[in-house]
């Protein structure tokens, strides 16, 4: 026989869900856990403390929860929410770009601007604000519906995008005790990085993000550890444009990740960068106002990458090999891996082993395969300047062989060439200076570099120079660190062919009773043709090339040496240091003259 209640108990228990609907609004605004909200910004009753606050309602959380009524039940929400965003997306991007949903959509409905923030739910009409204020005022925290500039939410994180994208946590690490966490479908919400209840780390963040610490939660890049972003204790002079616009970090190491990025309304979107022109992301540290070194004079010299002249051509995910000619500085170096580590000297032993400042940057082998990360300067060059279509910059000069693939000229194979990716293929070479030797390797950066640099006076083993090293800037032409001059009829001397006598010994070269090739002097010094004229200074490729012809890096200039009649210009080697020439030069017709 079924029992029924009993009316005295009906009574008692409805009398008792009748106190608890009195008192649920006074235990909304006191519950322990989320009391700290009454002292935040997010306390819009008309005790809150803040600029934006009710005129007259004195219930906190009716502005986000109700009892009954709400929308989505589970988190007895209290607001209608919006209807259409676009979401972030980037090249980079392997998680799914959907709408917000869950806890996100209920922080939009406040925080995209377009709902009043007296209009709730349980009311029928909207709740009326100090000063006439009904959305949320223009500012950071005003996101609007364009999210494209916000870090992504709403998008399952689970072990495959883990596997897929790399340099993530494992879900795992997202889950308690951890404070920062997924929602229940294992999906990254703004609460994930918020707690809209309590401002005890500012911003709501759910764990202080000094050092990037909430960032690093979940993002673990490679490299990171030892990277100066992360652990530089360098701090901001002062002068020109505050490097820090949106932290309160008084270091490098203090901002860590935002010293470059904006979790919210990035001025660079795709990356969300702090400024849309990557360069500038860059240079209001290392303008000298931060770093030690002033990059920016360097990039601003007449020759040089110019990282100023593009933006937003510059794609991570853009091949190796670069099809669309740029330039930025993420081309040569990698932000979350530069470090002071110096690299190796010209002339020693280690050549060419990259710096600390050329890490984790992704190359193009002497072969012509992607290497990543690169392991030698020279391979992050070829991305340029090789195989790509950009393949710049064009040659200075045309020549008897043309070529302008680097990568082709530094074949260790080919019949002579500058020993950037091999040692060179002559083992005399008497004109060497003191720290070189056949055997040395050479760098692209040895010759082409800021002409403040390091190297930029001074032997090998005593560099003097005080600015920056790297192929930045230079006031000469081809962006050399010295003198290189190419005018025919140049007036010889140990300034105007500063670059040559950086590694081959002038006296050598010119001198009387010289070991190498004894008609130095004749061309160099009485002719006055520049040392350009009968070498190419990269090399000669061996399909194009032959050891008879084009060994001493000879590859004549067809605008200051023309032909002998009909026959082809050309040098051909006779023993260590001869050779018979084949042209006509400054109206002087070498038919076969020997030397």
């Amino acid at each position: 026989m079924r029992r029924c209640i009993s009316f005295p108990h009906f009574k008692a228990v409805a009398v008792a869900g009748v106190l608890a609907l009195i008192v649920l609004p006074v235990s909304l605004t006191v519950a322990p856990a989320d009391a700290a909200v009454a002292t935040t910004k997010h306390n819009l009753s008309v005790s809150g403390t803040g600029t934006v606050k009710a005129t007259s309602e004195n219930q906190i959380c009716v502005f986000c929860h109700a009892p009954h009524n709400n929308y989505p039940s589970g988190q007895l929400w209290n607001r209608r929410v919006g209807t259409s965003y676009t979401p972030y997306t980037s090249s980079t991007r392997k998680s799914v770009a959907g709408q917000p949903n869950g806890a996100s959509l209920l922080c939009l409905s406040c925080h995209d601007g377009t709902i009043a923030l007296g209009e709730v739910r349980n009311r029928t009409t909207n709740i009326s604000m100090t000063g006439g204020v009904t959305t949320l005022p223009a500012g950071n925290t005003n996101l609007g519906t364009n999210l494209s500039d916000d870090h992504p939410v709403s998008f399952v994180y689970d072990a495959s995008l883990v596997a897929v994208r790399g340099e993530l946590a494992a879900p795992t690490a997202l889950a308690p005790p951890s404070k920062v966490r997924l929602d229940g479908s294992s999906q990254m919400q703004c609460t994930s990085c918020h707690n809209p209840h309590d401002n005890t780390n500012t911003k709501f963040l759910a764990i202080a993000n000094t050092s990037s610490a909430l960032c690093n939660v979940c993002h673990l890049k490679n490299y990171w550890s030892v990277s100066d972003h992360k652990n530089s204790t360098k701090t901001w002079n002062g002068a020109g444009t505050t490097p820090w616009p949106h932290t309160t970090g008084t270091t490098v190491a203090a901002n860590a990740c935002e010293n470059c990025h904006r979790p919210h309304t990035a001025g660079g979107g795709p990356r969300l960068l702090n400024y849309a022109a990557e360069e500038t992301n860059c240079m209001n540290c290392h303008n000298g106002n931060v770093a030690a070194k002033n990059i920016q004079t360097e990039l601003n010299k007449t020759y040089g990458h110019k990282v100023a002249t593009r933006t937003g051509v510059h794609d991570p995910a853009e091949a190796a090999s670069v099809a669309t000619a740029h330039v930025e500085c993420q081309d040569c170096h990698n932000p979350h891996a530069v470090n002071a580590t110096a690299g190796s000297v010209p002339g020693g032993s280690v050549a060419p082993t990259l710096p600390g400042s050329q890490v984790g940057v992704r190359g193009i082998s002497i072969s012509g395969t992607e290497v990543n990360p690169a392991t030698t300067e020279y391979e992050i060059c070829f991305r340029c300047h090789a195989d790509g279509a950009a393949n710049t910059p064009s040659p200075s000069f045309a020549r008897v062989i043309a070529q302008n693939n680097k990568r082709l000229e530094f074949q260790t194979t080919n019949p002579s060439h500058h020993a950037v990716a091999g040692a060179g293929r002559s083992a005399t070479v008497p004109s060497l200076l003191t720290g070189w030797t056949t055997a040395s390797r050479v760098k692209c950066t040895d010759c082409h570099n800021n002409n403040t640099g390091r190297y930029s006076s001074g032997t090998p083993s005593a560099p003097t120079g005080t600015g920056p090293n790297g192929p930045h800037g230079s006031t000469y032409p081809n962006l050399l660190e010295r003198q290189y001059v190419t005018t025919d009829n140049t007036a010889e001397s140990a300034a105007n062919y500063a670059l040559c006598y950086k590694c081959h010994n002038r006296t050598s070269i010119i001198g009387t009773g010289t070991n190498s090739f004894k008609e130095h002097n004749k061309h160099i010094v009485g002719e006055r043709a520049p040392c350009s004229v009968c070498h190419d200074p990269h090399g000669i490729s061996s399909t194009q090339g032959t050891t008879l012809s084009n060994s001493r890096l000879l590859n004549f200039r067809t605008d200051v040496v023309t032909k002998s009649g009909t026959q082809a210009i050309r040098w051909e080697r006779v023993g260590t240091t001869g050779g018979k020439c084949y042209m006509t030069c400054h109206g002087e017709n070498h038919n076969g003259y020997s030397y």
